[in-house]
């Protein structure tokens, strides 16, 4: 036998043992679990109670409506106090809201809002505001100060008028 059929015949056994690994009873059996290595006591149980395989970690078993973080009278209320601005992009995912330059209503300077939901808890923690002026000009503090009220005062309102129901 030459060294090359050596190497196939090789691959060709650790192939079928990956595979049959796979299979219900894997190596080692029908219902015998593969021993696992010392890693102490609480990693060891939390090995043996998962009963899952390696092909578990590659499923999407998270259910849509918990993945998304942000808190939904927040997000709403961001959307509704700034509709005078154009959206950009949105991705309730992250939490992120991008608009364009719009001017509001009875105001003479334009902006542009980032907002990022970070918690989906109401509080004021979880509201980051960010305000840019025409031309790149910096916003006070006071106008996203106001800004991030609005946004509080009627998230709260949306979620009154929902506990209501």
């Amino acid at each position: 036998m030459t060294i090359s059929r050596i190497l196939r015949a090789g691959l060709l056994a650790g192939l079928v043992a990956s595979l049959a690994a796979c299979g219900n009873g894997g190596l080692f059996g029908k219902g015998r679990a593969a021993p696992v290595p010392d890693t102490g006591p609480h990693m060891r149980n939390d090995i043996e109670r998962s009963g899952g395989t390696i092909w578990d970690l590659f499923k999407n078993a998270d259910d849509p409506n918990i993945t998304v973080e942000v808190n939904k009278y927040l997000w709403q209320a961001s959307l509704e106090v700034l509709n005078f601005l154009p959206i950009q992009s949105v991705d309730p995912f992250s939490g992120i809201i991008v608009t364009g330059y719009g001017t509001p209503p009875g105001g003479g300077r334009s902006y542009r809002a980032t907002i990022y939901v970070t918690d989906p808890a109401l509080d004021a923690r979880s509201l980051k505001v960010s305000l840019q002026g025409a031309g790149g000009g910096a916003v006070s503090a006071d106008t996203v100060h106001a800004v991030e009220d609005a946004i509080l005062t009627r998230a709260r309102q949306l979620r009154i008028r929902d506990s209501g129901l």
